[in-house]
């Protein structure tokens, strides 16, 4: 960096190398995140997905800046430290979720590389808030020995198992059953396992 240029494959390879913090058990944990990235000068930039922001900036007003994906490890206790180990910027026709599968899937390889996970260690959690859909990043991450947990919007809503169909109902069988809604507790039901 101080000649004036930096090789990204060779930083990602080195950061990877470098001591990783763990939890209390051992097991990596990572976050992920999309975020952006907050500089006054950054909405003028061509080619970069922007994220909406309010109240930022000089102006205290309404901006759109870009976007970049970030993977950090974590530490366990109440330090808020952690390890950057990957960022990507966005590009206005990427997915961010397809672009944290990809970059999710490079960074445990390096750590897999580096010897920080080896075959029959603890699965990587993986820490992210409701700005990811989990759902939607399980798919392409299910062959890795990740475990996803995920925060989901208080303004959320699933659709319930239809249940079986009853004998003698003609038609298609439904593919859905009843509304669950985060904001509407009456829509809850008792869980099945505590």
């Amino acid at each position: 960096m101080d000649r004036g240029w930096l090789e990204p494959t060779r930083l990602r390879r080195t950061l990877a190398g470098l001591p990783l913090p763990k939890a209390a058990d051992g097991r990596i944990v990572l976050a992920v995140d999309v975020s952006n990235w907050l500089r006054p000068d950054a909405p003028t930039i061509d080619d970069r997905l922007f994220c909406h922001v309010y109240g930022r900036g000089d102006r205290k007003t309404d901006q759109f800046v870009p976007g970049y994906s970030f993977v950090a490890a974590l530490e366990s206790g109440r330090t808020s430290w952690g390890a950057l180990l990957d960022t990507v910027r966005l590009g206005p026709a990427d997915d961010a979720t397809l672009v944290t599968a990809a970059q999710l899937r490079d960074v445990l390889q390096r750590l897999t590389q580096a010897g920080h996970w080896r075959p029959g260690d603890p699965e990587i959690l993986i820490v992210m808030d409701a700005g990811n859909d989990a759902t939607y990043l399980a798919h392409p991450l299910a062959d890795l020995p990740m475990t996803l947990l995920g925060r989901l919007r208080s303004d959320g809503v699933m659709l319930r198992d239809p249940g079986p169909t009853p004998s003698g109902q003609g038609g298609r069988p439904r593919r859905h059953g009843g509304v669950l809604a985060f904001a509407k507790p009456d829509s809850l039901h008792e869980p099945d396992v505590t």
